[in-house]
C-alpha cells in the first residue's frame, strides 16, 4: 500500500469529523472537547496543523528555551534524584528513617518540620502544645540538628529542608551541624525552600510580614552564593498552591511570578544576576491531570528562560529551570486507599515525563496519617520501578513531537503568561500578595474543585463512585505527642544550663540590631548564635521583636462553590431547610470555622465555609493559629450555635478535647463542636467520648456535613 495513502490533509480531517460525527453526543464533535480546570479546551484529536506554527517545536534538550529539559542527556546519563521527604516526631527517629531510606536506594534526603519549629517556635512555648512533633521532626537547635543527621556524610548526602518562617535558624543549624561534622560550607548541597510568598498564599507557615520576609531572602541567597556554591538558595515552589487548590495554569504563574520577584530581590542588593540565578530551583505538584502536568513543566522551563532573558542573564545555567517534583497529596483519598499507590504511580510518570530532577512519591496512607515505613517502601519502590524496569529513562523527552503535547505546552504557556503579565500590571508579586488577590484566585478555584467532586461531575474513584461497601481499618502511625515534648522541653533545660549565656544574648542583640538598622548578613549573624548554641525561638524572637508578627486576613470567596455544585441533588431541599431554621429561631444557624494550634493549611476550612456560607448558614471564620481558649472565647462573643475545627496536622488529639472542655469551662457547653480533615479512623471514638458530635473525614461530601451540622444545631437548640 501506497503511503500517500496515510498522508494528512484536509480532505482526511473533513472525512474523520464526519466519522466523528455519527458516534458524538448529539452529533456534536465539540462534544468531545474536554475543558480543563485553567480554562483551557483539550481536543480528542490533534493533527500536524496544530503544531505547524509552534515557534519551540523543534528545539532541543539543553538548549535555550530548555523546553524539552535542561540536560542535553536527562535521564539517558542521569535519572532524577530519588528523595523521601519525612520528618517523625523526634530527630532521633526521623534520623533512623533517614539512614534506612539511603540504604534502601534513597538518594537524597528531605526533611519535613514540626509546625512549632515552622512558625519559630521552642518546643517549651505554650501556643505549640499540640503541635510538637506532630506533621514532622521538632528542631529546637543545632543538637537537635547534629542528632537529625547522625551518620549521614552530609559532604556526599544531599539535604532538602522544606522551611519558610524559621528559615534562618534552621539552615543555620544545618550548616553549624555539619561543620561540627567535619564538612565544610562549600561542601554542602541541597535545598533550602525559603519561598515566602507562596506562604502568605496558601500554607501559612510564616512569621514576619512581606517585606521583612523578602529582606531575609536577600541576605540568603547573598550568603549561599559566596559561601555555598554547591547548596540551591531557594525552592521556588508551586506545589503548596495546587494542593491548596490552584489549577495547573494558577500554579505555574503564580510560582514564576514569585521567583521573578526573587530575583528583583537579590537584584536590588547589588548582586549580579548570574551570580546566583543558577542556584535557584523550583518546586511543582504532580497530580492526577497527566497531559497538563507534562505540558506545564515543559511550559515552566520555556517561560522561565524567558524571564531570565528579561533581567540579562548571560549563563546558560541562570536561563534554566531546574525542578523538584512531588506527587500529589491533595489526591489521595482515605477511602479504598490502596488506590493510591496507582494515583502516585500515574503521578510519578508523569513528572518523569515532564522532565524533573528529583522527586519524591507520596505514600499511600498519607490521606490519614503519617506514612508507616512499609508504605514508604512502596512510594520509593514505585520510582525505582520506574527509574530501573520500564526502560523510561532511554528516552530524553518522549512527548517531543507530539501532536497533542506541543500545543498543549503551548496553550499552558500562554495561558500562565497572561496571569503573570497581570500580576505585573499589579506592581509585582508581592503586591499581588499584600492585596489579598492571589490567595482569593487559589480558594476560588478550590472551591470549584470541591463542588465538582461533591455533585460527581469530577469523578474520584472510591469515593463518588465505585465505592466499596465496607471500607478495611488500615494501620497508622501515631505519634505520641506529649513523649515527644517532654524530651524536648528536656533537652532545651540542658542546653540552656550549659552554654555561655552571656555571649548568646549578645549573639541575638547582633541579630536585632541588624534587623533595626538593615546592616550585615542576617544568615551570616544566625550562623554565629546557633554556633553558641541560642534556639530557633530565640533567634526568631530576636527578629519579631523588630519585624513583628504577621496576622493574616480571613476574608473568603463567596459564590463559587455554589455555581459549581449546580442543581445537584438535595441542594435547594437543604438551603430550603436552612431557611426554615431561620423562621423559627429568628436567625440563620451561625457556625465558626476554627483552625487550631499552628496548622496553617486552611484549603479545607475556607471551602467549608464558603459552601456552608453559599447554603445560607452565617459563617465567621477564626483566625489562624489559635489557641483553645481564643477560639471559645470568639465563639462566645459572636454567639455561634456550633465550632467546626479544621484540622489536617496531627492535632486534633490534643487540640479538640481542650476546646471542648474550655467551652464548658466558659460556660458555653451549648456550642457543639464538630471536626473535618485528616483523621484517622481509630481515633474517631476517643473523639465522640470528649464531645464531638460530628467527624467528617476526607471524602465527605461538604453538603452531607451541613445537613448533619443543621440537624445537631437543630437538636442542641430544641
Amino acid at each position: 500500500m501506497s503511503s500517500k495513502s496515510f498522508e494528512f490533509n484536509a480532505s482526511n480531517l473533513e472525512a474523520w469529523q464526519k466519522a466523528a460525527i455519527k458516534s458524538a453526543p448529539g452529533g456534536d464533535v465539540s462534544a468531545l472537547n474536554w475543558k480543563t480546570p485553567d480554562g483551557i479546551i483539550v481536543k480528542p484529536l490533534y493533527t500536524a496543523e496544530d503544531t505547524a506554527n509552534l515557534p519551540y517545536a523543534n528545539t532541543l534538550p539543553g538548549f535555550e528555551p530548555f523546553l524539552r529539559g535542561p540536560q542535553a542527556t536527562m535521564y539517558a546519563v542521569r535519572p532524577w534524584t530519588i528523595r523521601q521527604y519525612a520528618g517523625f516526631s523526634t530527630a532521633e527517629e526521623s534520623n533512623a528513617f533517614y539512614r534506612k531510606a539511603l540504604a534502601a536506594g534513597g538518594q537524597g534526603v528531605s526533611v519535613a518540620f514540626d509546625l512549632a519549629t515552622h512558625r519559630g517556635y521552642d518546643s517549651d512555648h505554650p501556643r505549640v502544645e499540640g503541635d510538637v512533633g506532630k506533621a514532622g521532626v521538632a528542631i529546637d537547635s543545632v543538637e537537635d540538628m547534629k542528632i537529625l543527621f547522625d551518620q549521614i556524610p552530609l559532604d556526599k548526602v544531599s539535604v532538602s529542608m522544606t522551611m519558610n518562617g524559621a528559615v534562618l535558624p534552621v539552615l543555620a543549624g544545618y550548616v553549624v551541624a555539619a561543620e561540627e561534622q567535619g564538612v565544610t560550607q562549600d561542601k554542602l548541597s541541597g535545598t533550602i525552600q525559603n519561598d515566602i510568598l507562596k506562604e502568605f498564599m496558601v500554607r501559612n507557615t510564616y512569621i514576619y510580614p512581606p517585606e521583612p520576609s523578602m529582606k531575609i531572602i536577600g541576605d540568603i541567597i547573598e550568603y549561599t552564593a559566596k559561601n555555598m556554591p554547591k547548596f540551591n538558595s531557594i525552592s521556588i515552589s508551586g506545589y503548596h498552591m495546587q494542593e491548596a487548590g490552584a489549577n495547573q495554569a494558577l500554579e505555574m504563574a503564580f510560582t514564576l511570578a514569585d521567583g521573578k520577584e526573587y530575583v528583583k530581590t537579590a537584584i536590588a542588593k547589588g548582586m549580579d544576576v548570574d551570580e546566583f540565578a543558577g542556584r535557584l530551583s523550583f518546586f511543582w505538584a504532580v497530580g492526577m491531570n497527566f497531559y497538563l502536568e507534562i505540558a506545564k513543566m515543559r511550559a515552566a522551563r520555556l517561560l522561565w528562560c524567558r524571564i531570565m532573558k528579561g533581567f540579562d542573564a548571560k549563563n546558560p545555567k541562570s536561563l534554566m529551570l531546574r525542578t523538584h517534583s512531588q506527587t500529589s497529596g491533595w489526591s489521595l483519598t482515605e477511602q479504598d486507599p490502596y488506590n493510591n499507590v496507582v494515583r502516585t504511580t500515574i503521578e510519578a510518570m508523569a513528572a518523569v515525563f515532564g522532565g524533573t530532577q528529583s522527586l519524591h512519591t507520596n505514600s499511600l496512607d498519607e490521606a490519614i496519617a503519617l506514612p508507616t515505613e512499609f508504605s514508604s517502601r512502596i512510594a520509593r519502590n514505585t520510582q525505582l520501578i520506574i527509574q530501573e524496569e520500564t526502560h523510561i529513562t532511554s528516552v530524553i523527552d518522549p512527548w517531543a513531537g507530539s501532536y497533542m503535547m506541543e500545543s498543549l505546552t503551548q496553550e499552558m504557556a500562554d495561558k500562565a503568561w497572561a496571569i503573570i503579565e497581570e500580576v505585573e500590571a499589579m506592581g509585582g508579586m508581592t503586591k499581588a500578595v499584600d492585596s489579598g488577590w492571589a490567595k482569593l484566585k487559589i480558594e476560588a478555584a478550590a472551591a470549584e474543585k470541591q463542588a465538582r467532586i461533591d455533585s460527581g461531575k469530577d469523578v474520584i474513584v472510591g469515593v463518588n463512585k465505585y465505592k466499596l461497601a465496607k471500607e478495611d481499618a488500615m494501620d497508622s502511625l501515631s505519634i505520641d505527642n506529649v513523649k515527644v515534648r517532654d524530651g524536648q522541653i528536656e533537652r532545651l533545660k540542658h542546653i540552656r544550663a550549659t552554654r555561655d549565656s552571656a555571649k548568646v544574648q549578645a549573639a541575638l542583640a547582633a541579630l536585632t540590631a541588624s534587623a533595626e538598622s538593615g546592616q550585615g548578613n542576617l544568615l551570616e549573624l544566625t550562623i554565629q548564635a546557633m554556633r553558641l548554641r541560642a534556639t530557633v525561638g530565640e533567634v526568631s524572637d530576636a527578629l519579631e521583636s523588630v519585624y513583628g508578627r504577621h496576622r493574616a486576613d480571613t476574608q473568603k470567596v463567596t459564590g463559587v462553590y455554589a455555581a459549581a455544585y449546580d442543581s445537584a441533588a438535595g441542594w435547594e431541599q437543604l438551603q430550603k431547610e436552612i431557611a426554615e431554621f431561620a423562621d423559627q429561631n429568628g436567625r440563620r444557624p451561625r457556625v465558626m470555622i476554627a483552625k487550631l494550634g499552628q496548622d496553617g493549611h486552611d484549603r479545607g476550612a475556607k471551602v467549608v465555609a464558603t459552601a456552608y456560607a453559599d447554603l445560607g448558614f452565617d459563617v465567621d471564620m477564626g483566625p489562624l493559629f489559635q489557641t483553645p481558649e481564643e477560639c471559645a472565647r470568639q465563639a462566645i462573643e459572636n454567639d455561634v450555635h456550633a465550632v467546626g475545627v479544621s484540622t489536617l496536622a496531627a492535632g486534633h488529639k490534643t487540640l479538640v478535647p481542650a476546646i471542648i472542655a474550655e467551652l464548658k469551662k466558659q460556660g458555653a457547653d451549648d456550642i457543639i463542636v464538630f471536626v473535618g480533615g485528616v483523621i484517622p479512623r481509630q481515633d474517631y471514638e476517643m473523639l465522640y467520648d470528649a464531645g464531638v458530635k460530628g467527624i467528617y473525614g476526607p471524602g465527605t461530601p461538604i453538603p452531607a456535613s451541613a445537613k448533619d451540622v443543621l440537624e445537631q444545631i437543630k437538636k442542641a437548640v430544641a
